[in-house]
């Protein structure tokens, strides 16, 4: 079992702040506790009130956030706090015991996007399905996916893409969007709704991309936390600000592979909708290629999908 890590995040309100995993922590419902008798069936927050300064805990998704009162800045504890979580999690007990009140569905919506690509729909719901993106272009690469498993089981599916809270599907020609969305549909939401495991923790290895190294096992340097020189850290900031949310829209993503200092050239790999869509190469010569020039004073020739 992979070491389970907790990262910081600050909120808008400055008496809030979350403690995130690296896995989820509950996906049937959100919890608050506001005291720590209404945390009996959490013992992770029942922990967390015997902390003086802790007033509300919500647990939701892959993070539990802390509410504190006046008596102390999250500055001066917020490393020791994460740190008990963190090890909490570790120790393998329970984060929350369920009992014959917990729903044994997870109320969700799912509904079906085009893209740019006539080969893929997204389906979006509107609760997060996964913490990192996954790509799979068969079934063997899908083995530790239930969801993409099941997707493939369906003879018209060709590639399935995995992100935040949307699933792209690409298909083969034999079918119709209009014959198939609606089934793939309540597949999706049905499989959501009883709250399974949509993708496990090893399906994404932490690993750069190499050009050996294919879209389904590929994932980005930086968010990695491998070491990039500056050039390279510059284009990972800029494709994470301006590029990926659009691709994003559009039910793909893009993952920063490396970088050639002396061809100028930028690697990058396509995943989703926007892999094999007819429209990528435009959008890579007249988007992203014009936008790395212009904004990396002519350190960029220009930019190959290595999967493209």
């Amino acid at each position: 079992m992979e070491k389970i890590t907790i990262k910081i995040q600050p909120t808008n309100r400055p008496t809030i702040i979350k403690f995130e995993a690296d896995v989820f922590l509950t996906r049937k419902q959100n919890y608050e506790f506001k005291n720590v008798d209404e945390a009996k069936n959490s013992p992770l927050a029942k922990q967390l009130f015997y902390l003086p300064f802790t007033k509300t805990v919500y647990i939701s998704g892959n993070f539990v956030a802390i509410e504190r009162y006046d008596i102390v800045e999250w500055p001066e504890v917020q490393n020791e706090v994460a740190e008990q979580i963190e090890n909490y999690l570790n120790s393998g007990e329970p984060v929350i015991i369920e009992d014959e009140n917990t729903p044994s569905k997870v109320p969700v919506t799912v509904y079906a996007e085009s893209t740019p690509n006539p080969a893929a729909l997204k389906f979006v719901a509107n609760k997060k399905l996964v913490l990192q993106a996954n790509e799979f272009k068969n079934i063997e690469e899908a083995k530790n996916s239930p969801l993409a498993t099941g997707l493939f089981h369906f003879p018209f599916v060709k590639e399935v893409f995995i992100t935040d809270n949307y699933i792209s599907i690409l298909k083969y020609d034999i079918a119709e969007w209009e014959d198939v969305a609606v089934e793939l549909r309540e597949y999706i939401r049905s499989f959501i709704e009883e709250g399974k495991e949509i993708v496990t923790k090893t399906t994404a290895p932490k690993a750069v991309a190499t050009m050996a190294t294919t879209a389904a096992t590929a994932t980005a340097a930086a968010e990695d936390g491998v070491d990039l020189d500056d050039i390279s850290q510059q284009i990972v900031d800029i494709l994470e600000e301006y590029v990926k949310p659009a691709v994003a829209s559009d039910g793909g993503n893009i993952l920063f592979q490396s970088y050639d200092e002396e061809t100028k050239t930028v690697n990058v790999i396509l995943q989703g909708a926007c892999s094999g869509c007819p429209s990528s190469t435009f959008t890579l010569k007249n988007g992203i290629e014009n936008m790395l020039k212009s904004m990396m004073d002519n350190k960029v020739n220009q930019v190959v999908a290595v999967n493209g």
